[in-house]
């Protein structure tokens, strides 16, 4: 497939830096943890910047909107140039459900986001799931959602991650009959041709919202991710774990709010060590800017 192998490698590397090489042998210390977050609102670059230095982030998901003034633009430069300064790389997001049926829209973005020159990757949040035609035309809505991401990779030679739940691989790629995707449940190991696997085929790396506030055992961050982890290491496909810390009154449990930064971090340290057995992990990324730093200590 078109610059998979060369850009597998290029991503892997972006995303853990030396990591792989450091691990810890004997007495030497653990490598320092891979983090990312997302910033869906606008903020001041440099608070930002040195918010993600504080909490070792190493790439920041930063949204572009589709209509992008000059205003925007100037802040995103100037938050880029702070990155730069801080070694931390700046990737172009965004995304909405309707995306997955308007692919001139996304591609639309793309051409604007990319073409500031400001990002060296596109970053992509589509959740399809949200639209009523995934109720009335599952089948049709996937296979749209698949042939945008084709469309997106094609449209532009630099990295394309892209967010998913961790339950597509109960969805299937092609019609099936019935779906048993339910993002409240727990995942099953599912087999070739799932929309996990379609999605993997069609990105340079994954970011999964694996939402959940404990880092092990029965519903927990790793126990929902396990199955796409393995899926992005047959794929050769970095696999990012996501944490939320906004606040979710419909699944308390599947956010850090109002639990603090401490208890978080604890957590995602665990989640760092169980995860350390899988090829294809790549870090986790923080669920957002905003609420990450109202989080209490």
């Amino acid at each position: 497939m078109r610059r998979r192998a060369r850009g597998w490698a290029q991503t892997l590397l972006a995303l853990t830096g030396v990591t792989a090489v450091l691990a810890p042998l004997g007495g030497c210390a653990a490598p320092a943890p891979v983090r990312a977050m997302w910033l869906w609102h606008p903020a001041d670059p440099a608070a930002v910047v040195e918010w993600a230095t504080a909490q070792q982030v190493s790439e920041i998901f930063a949204y572009v909107p589709e209509e992008l003034t000059a205003a925007e633009r100037a802040r995103l430069a100037t938050l880029k140039k702070n990155a730069d300064a801080a070694g931390i790389k700046l990737a172009a997001l965004g995304g909405a459900p309707e995306w997955a049926l308007d692919h001139a829209a996304a591609l639309s973005w793309l051409r604007t986001a990319m073409g500031t020159g400001l990002f060296h990757a596109a970053h992509v949040d589509v959740e399809p799931y949200h639209l009523p035609a995934w109720r009335t035309d599952r089948a049709g809505t996937v296979a749209s959602f698949t042939a945008l991401l084709t469309g997106l990779r094609d449209a532009d030679p630099r990295p394309l991650e892209a967010d998913v739940p961790f339950w597509y691989h109960t969805v299937p790629a092609a019609p099936s009959g019935a779906d048993p995707a339910n993002s409240a449940g727990s995942p099953t190991t599912g087999g070739s041709g799932t929309l996990a696997d379609e999605v993997l085929a069609r990105t340079d790396a994954v970011t999964v919202m694996s939402y959940r506030d404990t880092a092990t055992g029965p519903g927990s961050i790793m126990e929902i991710s396990a199955d796409m982890l393995r899926r992005g290491e047959r794929a050769g496909r970095p696999v990012r774990l996501g944490a939320e810390t906004l606040r979710l009154p419909d699944c308390p449990h599947c956010t850090f709010h109002g639990k603090g930064r401490a208890a978080m971090d604890a957590a995602l340290a665990e989640v760092d060590a169980a995860a350390a057995g899988y090829p294809s992990f790549a870090g986790i990324a923080v669920h957002d800017y905003t609420a990450w730093t109202a989080l209490p200590p």
